[in-house]
């Protein structure tokens, strides 16, 4: 049965000071008990933080508004009004029975794409990319549409955080229209690349989120806190715990209790580097934010090849632009979003040597802190297609560089 945060309140705080920062912090190191569940993370001053408070605790949290002298909002008395009405539907029996007007379960997903397998057995190979600590398979499907022989690669992971249901969503539809679209311009890239996917990078968070806590962002290692799992955006062993996480294994943004701590984070890892040497093209996909990132995120120090990475990125933003007049914001992940280390991205690129590595912050826009991780399913589809416009766009761009 799904937590339920009837009478919770929802509250926007921007720290102004370093000690308003530090004050969010400690409440952070909470997010995986009762008292606080954190929809983003205050990494620097001026950024607006959203945070539910459960009934027990607001007058403590109150007092530490007043205490700190904070700025803030309420914007709901009520959170569990926000989550009604989700929708997830069953496992399809059928391959067909697979569609994008519901999100579906993790073993929906797994079937489907077993599905594939045995349909299209010439262009679909499924592999075990890694396990989770609840020893679930990851997934990655391959799809290889072209001639025979060697050939660069484009790698798409999703589901990095459990709460974010539309990234799976997005790369699924991604890999349908790649295997089944007849439009020349989708029909030119299944089969000049070879297309790896991975759903699911984070299944066990992602079977909680809709069996017991719809909210929850993290994998499911036990700690001897009693508290659970780590970020697996933050795990990754590249200037691992530099910046941007938090050394309490109660946070959301917790980063492990060394680089690679999670089995999740390993083992993809250990997979993608099997492959390295041929890929051309990284996308690690999130929600949301409308944001399109490139490395690196513990230091706003240039790229070797930034210049590249801006041209090729904002190619991606004026592809994702071009349907639906969707508008991002793009550049490095450092000043434009905040400060961050560990991540599969700066991994991808710092580690792997995969010349091109970027992330996506899928919609909506900042401003909708809470339809985030609930984005309403009947913009799968229009976010799917504005995000593979995207990346046709850049795909095309880097073949000309």
């Amino acid at each position: 049965m799904l937590k339920r945060y009837d009478n919770h309140h929802v509250y926007q705080l921007e720290p102004k000071t370093q000690q308003q920062l530090i004050a969010i912090n400690i409440l952070e190191s909470k997010a995986d008990q009762d008292a606080y569940t954190f929809v983003d993370s205050a990494q620097i001053i001026g950024q607006s933080v959203h945070i539910i408070v459960a009934p027990k605790y607001l007058p403590q949290f109150k007092n530490m508004l007043r205490t700190a002298n904070f700025t803030y909002q309420l914007l709901s008395e009520n959170a569990q009004t926000e989550l009604e009405d989700l929708e997830l539907e069953d496992t399809p029996q059928r391959a067909f029975d697979y569609n994008w007007k519901k999100y579906h379960t993790l073993d929906g997903t797994y079937k489907w794409l077993e599905m594939l397998q045995m349909q299209y057995p010439q262009f679909i190979t499924l592999y075990t990319a890694g396990y989770s600590y609840e020893n679930r398979k990851i997934l990655a499907v391959k799809l290889s549409k072209g001639a025979v022989g060697p050939r660069r690669s484009i790698f798409l992971e999703a589901g990095m955080h459990a709460r974010e249901w539309i990234t799976p969503a997005v790369v699924t539809y991604i890999l349908q229209q790649l295997l089944t679209n007849t439009d020349r311009s989708i029909n030119v890239m299944s089969e000049r690349y070879d297309w790896y996917i991975v759903p699911h990078a984070n299944p066990d968070g992602y079977v909680y989120t809709y069996t017991v806590d719809r909210l929850w962002r993290k994998t499911r290692k036990p700690h001897i806190s009693g508290c659970f799992g780590a970020d697996p955006n933050r795990n990754w062993d590249y200037h691992w715990g530099f910046i941007g996480s938090n050394n309490n294994p109660c946070s959301n943004i917790y980063a492990g209790s060394r680089p690679f701590s999670e089995r999740e984070t390993y083992t993809l890892a250990n997979f993608i580097s099997t492959f390295k040497k041929s890929m051309l093209l990284y996308v690690s996909i999130h929600s949301y934010g409308q944001y399109l990132l490139y490395p690196y995120g513990h230091t706003n120090s240039s790229a070797p090849n930034a210049g590249e990475l801006k041209h090729i990125m904002d190619a991606g933003i004026s592809g994702v632009k071009q349907r639906y007049g969707t508008v991002y914001t793009g550049g490095n992940i450092y000043d434009t979003i905040y400060p961050t280390s560990g991540t599969s991205v700066d991994w991808a690129y710092g580690v792997a040597e995969i010349k091109y590595a970027y992330a996506f912050e899928l919609r909506p826009s900042s401003k909708n802190y809470w339809t985030g991780f609930r984005l309403p399913a009947n913009q799968i589809i229009p976010t799917s297609e504005e995000t593979l416009d995207a990346l046709i766009e850049m795909i095309k761009t880097i073949e000309t560089i």
